[in-house]
Order: structure tokens, then C-alpha cells, then sequence
């Protein structure tokens, strides 16, 4: 039997190489029964001409394959099916239809819905004018470069640090960077028993809250509104929550009640109003912490990208009786799923988050680790910083005059920096009934009600980022706002 050649194609949303493309589609027509064993594959050049590649990218692919016993090679005669390929029957069939006697309502308990299934659909990138936050715009990112620190990461030299389980540490190049470069630019001085790595800032976050808030009878105070995903933490450890509203320049010290064991706070570019608390207010909140023995959690998660303006300095730079803990990304400069921030702290709170990390997932990845810390020493990382921050720029101008044009009104920070605009519609305005009708004019906005955390959160605020739209397609992507809300 041989293979006719019209059954092969390549689809066009797959991922990986040409090579691997080939590749991984011969080994699923093996697997699902399409190709028996004993059949004979077009030769390279047909399927070469077929696909519209190189045949040599062909030959590549059909020698992983005879490498992986999948293909047989037979000299002058071709390619052919293996007969020691993996065989369909060979592949456990899904089990059967079973009856559920678990009464998982039970066993689990009360659950409070995660945030984070309120967010953007998954094929957000199929929408013309997506305003969604937070996400990598490959126009943008140096995907040569972290290519290229990836492959320098797994290479022998590397090796003890991409395989070694050293729970116990971090990379040390990686914590020498951030300590030598991404901390001082935040004023802040720190020693590497100081530093623990994190799978992001909600990773981040959560370390903290758990390592200081375990016990139910403690308080923390959180801003209102506020990021949604760490009110869904402090639900989870059960301990007392009190929302403190939020101002034109972000959180006020004077209103946070007495009492309070945690102050959860973003003090530069505040989530989701994109506020800044002045300096006088930062001193403010670190007498009124030591006043009321309180411990301060900062989220700097966005303070990279505040283009436009010298940053002011952190709360931690400014903490002089080691009462703040501080939170970094590196999320949102470098791409979301790299899942990779930081923790600043005095030593005895980070040893302790790091017995607390070691027991869930021992460590960030070692390959990870060590690829972030040859992107970021190479000086990759400051030259895509640049790049983000010109862009970020043009699109935000873009965004403000055509939100003038089209009469919307922002409801939070509109000067340079960050990555989103906190919007007010109209009173009486649901921004979900408005966000689902958007959707059909293929434009994403977030609604604002998840940010808050009462019952009577108002449902008139939206947030519009521009970290994942190109500039010439905002204005229409406006103009559509404006006209689903005129249109009521």
C-alpha cells in the first residue's frame, strides 16, 4: 500500500517548525490507524513539492521518525510505515462510562468562583479589537534573543542549573541580576536571603498571604477596587477582609481601619484605576503601619512600564523598620506565561515563604530560571523595555484622543505609563450586558464589577488595555464602544 500524497497537509494554525509540523502529523496518522504498518510514505521530493517546503526539510522529518522507530527506511525504495510503529489498539481506550456515587458537594465544601474564569474567551485573539489586559504582543517581543537564551540555558555549561532540584535556593544569576539591577532601580537594596523567586506576582502574592495570614483570627485590608485575584486568596485562608475604597491617587493611610495585621496595596499604578499614591501618602502608610504594628504587602507589579515620568520610589525603598514585603513581576514586561516574579523581604518572613513554596511546587522551573537570567544580563531585557515602552506610548495617545473624540469618559490615570484605561460609562450602564454585545462587533473590553468585592459592587466601570491591539486598529475599536453605548 502506498500513501497518496493528497493526505497530507499542514494546518495553518499549528505550531513549531516546518520539520516538526511533518513530523508530528505522519506520527498521528500512525497512531490514529490512518497509516498501517507496511505502507509506503510518498518519497520526500513529491511530498516536498506537495507541501510547498524544502525536501530536505522533509528528509529531516522522515529520519526523526526512522530514529523513533516509527518509519523504516529501505534503501532506494522509500519510506515505510514501521512494523514496530505504536499501534492504534495499542493505546488505552478512554474508560467507560462510569456512575458517579461521590458526593463531591460534600466533600469539597463551599468553593467561592475564581475570578480568573471571568476574564477574557480563549480565542481572544480571533477578535479584531481585543482591549484585553496583560497579554504578549509578538510584534513586539524578541523572540530571537529568548530563543537563543533558551538554547544557551539547556547547553552543557547550564546543565547543573536547568536539572539540578535545589528547592532550597534560587538561580543564583537570576537573583544577582534583580538584586544588582531591577531592585536598585526601585530604590530598594536587598541581599539574596532576602529574595525568593515566585511563579508570578499571584504566586507572589499568595506565599505572603499564606505565610502571614494562616491563622483565621488575623485581618488584612484590601483596596476597593482592587485585583480580583487576591480577594479570591484571602477568601480561601477564611481570615477577616476589609476593603478600603480607593481615591484619585490610589489608597488613602488615614483610611485604613484599626486593627488591620495586612496591608495588600499597589501603590504605583493601582488595579484597575491605574492610580499613583503620592509620596507624602507613602510616608504616611509606613508611620501608620509601625503605629499600628501592620505589615505592608506592595504590589509593584507594573512599575517597568510607568514610561513618561521617573517612578517614585517604592514603599519598600522607603521602609526603615522592615515592615514592607515586595512584589515584582516580570509577567507583564517579558509575557504572561512565563510565570516568573519575586518576593523582597526581610530574611526570616523569606525563609519561611520558601519552606511554604517547597512544600506546593519546590521551585520555579531551573530552565526557566536560567534562560530569564541570560535574557535579562545580555541586555535583551532593557532593549524589548524600550520597545514596549514606545509602542505602549503610541498606542495610549491613540486610545486617549479617540476616548476624547467619541466623548467616553475615563474613570481613573490618564497620564503616561501602564498598559490600560479605567473607564466610567454612563449611569445605569452594565458594562457585562455591554461586553457580551461587544463581542459580536468582535471587541473585548473587561467589565469593572469583578474588581470590586461587594454584592452592590456598581456595574457602570470597564477597563480598555492596549497591550494587545496595534494602534491602527484602536480608533475603530473606540468608535464601536462608543456606538454600542449609544445604542444602550
Amino acid at each position: 500500500m502506498t500513501i497518496s500524497v493528497d493526505m497530507f497537509f499542514l494546518r495553518p494554525d499549528a505550531q513549531g517548525t516546518l520539520q516538526m509540523q511533518i513530523r508530528q502529523f505522519v506520527a498521528e496518522g500512525i497512531l490514529a490507524g490512518r497509516f498501517p504498518p507496511g505502507a509506503r510514505l510518498p518519497s520526500s521530493r513529491r511530498l516536498a513539492a506537495h507541501l510547498g517546503v524544502s525536501r530536505i526539510t522533509v528528509a529531516q522529518a522522515y529520519a526523526d521518525l526512522v530514529a523513533d522507530d516509527y518509519l523504516s527506511a529501505r534503501g532506494r525504495s522509500g519510506f515505510y510505515v514501521s512494523e514496530n510503529a505504536p499501534r492504534p489498539h495499542e493505546i488505552d481506550p478512554p474508560p467507560a462510562a462510569v456512575r458517579e456515587t461521590v458526593d463531591w458537594a460534600r466533600l469539597l465544601g463551599p468553593r467561592t468562583p475564581s475570578s480568573l474564569r471571568r476574564g477574557k474567551p480563549r480565542n481572544w485573539r480571533d477578535f479584531r479589537y481585543p482591549f484585553v489586559y496583560g497579554q504578549a504582543d509578538p510584534t513586539l517581543f524578541d523572540q530571537q534573543n529568548w530563543r537563543a537564551c533558551l538554547l544557551m540555558a539547556s547547553g552543557a555549561r547550564d546543565f547543573h542549573a536547568m536539572t539540578d532540584d535545589r528547592y532550597e535556593e534560587d538561580d543564583p544569576l537570576l537573583v544577582e541580576y534583580i538584586a544588582r539591577h531591577t531592585l536598585p532601580r526601585r530604590g530598594i537594596l536587598a541581599r539574596p536571603e532576602e529574595i525568593l523567586l515566585t511563579l508570578g506576582a499571584q504566586n507572589a502574592l499568595w506565599l505572603a498571604a499564606t505565610t502571614l495570614l494562616a491563622d483565621p483570627r488575623r485581618c488584612a485590608a484590601i483596596e476597593e477596587p482592587g485585583y480580583p485575584a487576591l480577594r479570591d486568596i484571602l477568601r480561601q485562608l477564611r481570615c477577616r477582609v476589609l476593603p478600603v475604597a480607593t481615591g484619585a491617587e490610589g489608597l488613602s493611610p488615614g483610611a485604613v481601619p484599626r486593627g488591620v495585621d495586612v496591608l495588600f496595596c499597589t501603590p504605583s499604578h493601582h488595579c484597575p484605576t491605574g492610580a499613583t499614591m503620592p509620596l507624602l501618602a507613602r510616608r504616611q502608610s509606613l508611620e501608620a503601619a509601625e503605629a499600628g504594628d501592620c505589615l505592608i504587602v506592595e504590589d509593584d507589579y507594573e512599575f517597568e512600564i510607568a514610561e513618561g515620568r521617573a517612578p517614585l520610589p517604592a514603599l519598600k525603598s522607603l521602609d526603615t523598620a522592615g515592615r514592607v514585603i515586595h512584589v515584582g513581576s516580570f509577567s507583564k514586561s517579558l509575557f504572561p506565561g512565563l510565570r516568573l516574579g519575586f518576593l523582597v523581604g526581610p530574611a526570616p518572613f523569606i525563609a519561611a515563604a520558601r519552606d511554604l513554596r517547597a512544600t506546593v511546587l519546590r521551585h520555579p522551573p531551573g530552565l526557566i530560571q536560567r534562560a530569564a537570567a541570560h535574557f535579562l544580563s545580555l541586555g535583551h531585557y532593557d532593549a524589548l523595555l524600550r520597545r514596549i515602552q514606545r509602542a505602549f506610548r503610541e498606542r495610549r495617545e491613540v486610545m486617549l484622543r479617540a476616548v476624547a473624540e467619541h466623548g467616553l469618559q475615563p474613570a481613573g490615570e490618564t497620564a503616561p505609563g501602564g498598559s490600560s484605561l479605567w473607564m466610567r460609562a454612563p449611569e445605569g450602564t452594565d458594562t457585562e450586558a455591554l461586553a457580551r454585545r461587544l463581542r459580536e462587533a468582535s471587541v473585548l473590553i473587561e467589565p469593572g464589577r469583578p474588581f470590586f468585592g461587594t454584592p452592590q459592587a456598581p456595574g457602570h466601570y470597564y477597563r480598555i488595555a492596549y497591550s494587545s491591539i496595534p494602534a491602527e486598529r484602536i480608533p475603530e475599536g473606540i468608535a464601536r464602544i462608543a456606538a454600542a453605548l449609544r445604542a444602550g
